[in-house]
C-alpha cells in the first residue's frame, strides 16, 4: 500500500493541474464570448455608477439588444446597464443586484416585473442551477460567497455552488466557442405572425405548475416585497414596470389582474411607482414573437412610455 500511495497521489495531482488548466482556460475563453451574462457585464462594466439599473427577465433584454441600450443613453442622457436574464424571478435578480452594489452605484432600480416569474421555482431556486447559466457566469469571489449565503437562506440546491466554484459546466460547455447571445436577439428586427398554438405553447412554457397555488404565489410576493424594502433602505430609486404584450396573449396569462392588483397594492404601500404598460395598444407587427418587442415595437415603446420615465430625476422620488 505503501508503494502505491506515491503512484496514486502523483496521478492525483496531475489531474488536478490538468482541470486546473482547463478552467483556466474556459474562464479565459469566457471574456472572449461573454455578453448577456449579468455577472460578466458587472465585473466587466466601464463605469463605477450609473443612473439606471434594469432588471428582470427576458421582457428587458430587447433593452440591451443591438445598439438599443446606447440609443436609450443617448436619447436620455443618463447611463443605463441592463442586468437582466432570461427566465429569472425576483431571487435570481435581487442576488444581481446584491452583488452589483457590492462595487457599483446606481441612483435607481427599473424592474421590468412579470406574472410568471411569481408562480414557480423554476424561475426562482432552480435557476441557479442552470448549468446554461452557470457555465457563463465568470468566477468571483464576491459571487461564490453570496451563493453560499443563498444556499443556506433560500434553499438553493447546493450542487449550483459546486458547479460553480469548479466550473465543470464550464469546462464541459459543447458552445464554448460561441458568443454568449440570448437566442431572442437574433430575431429583432423579425415581425412575428400570430399563431394560436405558438401562444398556448409559450404560456404553458412560461407556466409549468399553473397558477392556482396561493402559497407559491404568496410566497414570491413576500420575495418582492423584501427586495423592494431592499432596494429602498440603500437609498437606491425603484421604479416597476410592465412591457406591452398583445392583447390575445394577455387572455391567456392565468390570473393575470389579480397579479396585477397584488403588486399595485403592494408598491402604493410602499411608495413606490408602477407602471404598467402591458395593456397599452400596440401594432401586431411589433413583436419579434409571441410576446417580446421586436426595434420597431421597442422604438415606438421607448418613445412614447419609458423615455419619459428615464428622464425624471433618478432619485426614486418619482
Amino acid at each position: 500500500m505503501k508503494h502505491l500511495a506515491k503512484p496514486a497521489l502523483l496521478f492525483v495531482a496531475i489531474g488536478l493541474v490538468l482541470y486546473a488548466g482547463l478552467y483556466a482556460a474556459a474562464e479565459s475563453l469566457l471574456y472572449r464570448t461573454g455578453d448577456t451574462n449579468p455577472v460578466y457585464k458587472i465585473v466587466t462594466a466601464p463605469e463605477r455608477r450609473y443612473d439606471w439599473v434594469i432588471l428582470g427577465a427576458s421582457h428587458a433584454m430587447p433593452f440591451d439588444f443591438a445598439d438599443f441600450n446606447a440609443y436609450m443613453e443617448r436619447e436620455t442622457g443618463r447611463r443605463i446597464l441592463n442586468l437582466a436574464t432570461p427566465g429569472t424571478g425576483v431571487i435570481y435578480n435581487r442576488f444581481v443586484l446584491e452583488r452589483f452594489l457590492e462595487d457599483h452605484q446606481t441612483a435607481a432600480v427599473l424592474y421590468v416585473v412579470d406574472s410568471f416569474a411569481f408562480h414557480s421555482r423554476a424561475w426562482n431556486e432552480e435557476r441557479f442551477a442552470d448549468a446554461k447559466l452557470l457555465r457563463r457566469t465568470p468566477l468571483d469571489a464576491a459571487v461564490a460567497k453570496r451563493l453560499l449565503a443563498y444556499t443556506l437562506r433560500q434553499g438553493i440546491d447546493p450542487r449550483a455552488l459546486l458547479d460553480y466554484v469548479t466550473g465543470f459546466s464550464k469546462i464541459n460547455n459543447r458552445e464554448r466557442l460561441q458568443r454568449d447571445i440570448w437566442e431572442g436577439e437574433a430575431q429583432f428586427e423579425r415581425v412575428h405572425r400570430p399563431s394560436a398554438s405558438a401562444d398556448r405553447k409559450r404560456i404553458d412554457y412560461l407556466f409549468p405548475d399553473g397558477a392556482e397555488d396561493a402559497r407559491t404565489f404568496a410566497r414570491y410576493l413576500g420575495d418582492f416585497a423584501a427586495f423592494v424594502d431592499f432596494v429602498r433602505a440603500r437609498g437606491v430609486g425603484l421604479v416597476v414596470i410592465k412591457t406591452p404584450v398583445p392583447a390575445r396573449f394577455r387572455q391567456l396569462m392565468p390570473n393575470e389582474d389579480r397579479f396585477d392588483q397584488s403588486v399595485a397594492h403592494l408598491l402604493a404601500e410602499r411608495g413606490v411607482p408602477f407602471r404598467d404598460f402591458s395593456q397599452v395598444p400596440t401594432d401586431p407587427g411589433h413583436f419579434f414573437d409571441t410576446d417580446h418587442l421586436n426595434r420597431a415595437g421597442l422604438t415606438a415603446f421607448f418613445t412614447q412610455h419609458l423615455k419619459p420615465v428615464l428622464l425624471q430625476p433618478p432619485t426614486g422620488q418619482q
